[in-house]
This record gives C-alpha cells, structure tokens and sequence, in this order.
C-alpha cells in the first residue's frame, strides 16, 4: 500500500472500522494507480475536505476530485463525485445495473460486493480528466 504523505487522511482511514478501512484503502490505491496510468493525468493531491479523504489533479487541473466515504451501520461504502458535474449521469448511461448510485453524487458499495474493476476503472479515469473534454 502506499505511504501517506497527509497526516490528516491518515488519521481519517485510522478512524473507520476495520470492515470499511480495507475497501477504502483499496479504492485510493486504484485511484492512484489510475491517476499514474491515464494520459493527461497530472500530479494528485490527497487532502482532507468535508472530513472525507479527496483526491484531486493539481498540475494539470485535468480532472474533479473524488472523494472516498463510509458508512459501517449501513455495511457500506462509496466512490464520491462533484454532484454538479455529469459524471453519474454519464456512468449510468455507460454502465446501466452495474453500479448503485447515489443521487448525483456517488457509486456506492455494499461491503459484500464485488467491485467491477475495469467499470469502477474506467469512471474514476473519467472524472481525474473531466475537464480535459
């Protein structure tokens, strides 16, 4: 897994059960893998914002940042959007009863799912580029 450069999102994944740590870590490992493997992509900035760890491109600003959440009570956990961007929207349109959405905001997962790799792949990969149409 990858060091953390932020003491603060540290801290953050420290807090969340361990049910939900481990999916999350495994979600900002594959955003970060993105990020290094799509053209276009710059440097990302992990930061703290709404107490939720963000991933944003800061050189380029070739993308909206995505943010990870959780919630144990409800046994699951979810990949973050800005809600007033088209992302949901166009990942709905791509991929139609593969995720569960939340409103216009988020994918989320229950934590017995099974994550579709090359989907979830694909929708981060559209929003760190989101503004390089």
């Amino acid at each position: 897994m990858r060091a953390f450069v932020n003491n603060d999102v540290e801290q953050r994944f420290e807090k969340w059960p361990a049910e939900l740590r481990g999916p999350l870590m495994g979600l900002r490992e594959m955003i970060f893998d993105v990020a290094e493997n799509t053209g276009g992509v710059g440097h990302i900035e992990e930061v703290l914002k709404w107490d939720s760890p963000s991933y944003q491109t800061v050189r380029p600003k070739s993308g909206t940042p995505v943010r990870l959440g959780g919630n144990a009570e409800k046994a699951q956990y979810g990949l973050y959007v800005h809600c007033q961007t088209s992302l949901i929207e166009r990942f709905r349109d791509i991929y139609p009863g593969v995720f569960t959405f939340e409103k216009n905001r988020a994918i989320l997962f229950r934590l017995t799912d099974d994550l579709p790799q090359e989907e979830l792949r694909h929708c981060i990969s559209m929003a760190l580029t989101y503004h390089l149409k």
